[in-house]
């Protein structure tokens, strides 16, 4: 029997375990690349859910105003609430509701946090919406 060539011979045994170390490597960048795009897109839904918390918050506690501006920040808490926020502001001033609310999101492998913050106002439209 004949000698398998590249079996042995002129230097190719230190090459061994090279592929190893390059596969090893890409896999670490796919993973790397794949908890980036998680964080991303955990981040960018929080601030969606945050912006419609504080849309949703303000126009319920505008349509309150009417009661007092206890009454229109306790509807406005209400709604952050149940919308997965947190009421981080609520001011009144005439008929309009002024709010900010915070939503928190958890960095994936227990990193840490990310708390995003969104502000909406609401009151009174008049004729064709223009107040």
């Amino acid at each position: 029997m004949g000698r398998v060539r590249g079996d042995g011979g002129g230097g190719c045994g230190r090459d061994r375990g090279a592929g190893t170390i390059w596969v090893l490597a890409f896999m670490a960048l796919i993973w790397m690349s794949g908890v980036a795009a998680m964080t991303v897109g955990g981040v960018r839904a929080a601030r969606h859910r945050a912006d419609a918390a504080a849309d949703l918050a303000a126009l319920a506690g505008a349509a309150r105003v009417p009661e007092g501006a206890q009454s229109a920040c306790g509807r406005a808490r209400h709604i952050a609430d149940e919308s997965g926020a947190r009421l981080a502001r609520c001011a009144v001033s005439g008929n309009v509701v002024d709010v900010a609310v915070t939503v928190a999101f958890r960095v994936p492998l227990g990193v840490g946090a990310v708390r995003v913050v969104s502000r909406a106002r609401a009151g009174p439209a008049g004729q064709d919406g223009v107040p």
